[in-house]
């Protein structure tokens, strides 16, 4: 059953990310520059986050703690998420959001497969496995078809 509910909560996060993904292409469009919906996106999700913070009563790290954490994790994510998020703001409206996200979706799953298998981004290991392969393969697939 939680690993239901955990599948549950990934599937919406994914549907919540192509909300946002909508919404802030509006945005992209109104401001006529995908890295200023990015930076928008960026300033409201600190400010919505800390609100959950706040709401939940969860800690963050004492200075200590923060300073056992690695300098480049601070900040490295971010670094993806403009690039990532700003790609999906210019390509919506050139491809669709449907084949927009089908590519993104692609994207992530190859690259974290081979992510997985080597165990790169200090991730735990996943080797590849025939039915791995036999579902990337399928989503492809998937994928040429939404594109035709």
């Amino acid at each position: 059953m939680k690993t239901l509910i955990l599948q549950i909560l990934a599937f919406s996060g994914g549907v919540f990310l192509a909300i946002q993904a909508g919404f802030n292409t509006q945005l992209s469009g109104h401001l006529k520059q995908p890295v200023l919906a990015a930076i928008s996106t960026s300033v409201f999700s600190v400010a919505f986050a800390s609100l959950f913070i706040i709401i939940t009563g969860k800690q963050i790290p004492n200075m200590h703690e923060a300073r056992l954490i690695p300098w480049y994790l601070w900040g490295i994510g971010g670094l993806f998420s403009v690039l990532g998020i700003s790609l999906y703001f210019y390509t919506i409206p050139r491809l669709g959001i449907s084949k927009m996200i089908a590519m993104g979706l692609c994207g992530q799953l190859i690259f974290s497969m081979v992510a997985g298998n080597f165990g790169w981004l200090n991730l735990p290991v996943e080797p590849l496995t025939s039915k791995k392969l036999l579902g990337t393969f399928a989503m492809i697939l998937g994928i040429i078809l939404i594109n035709n």
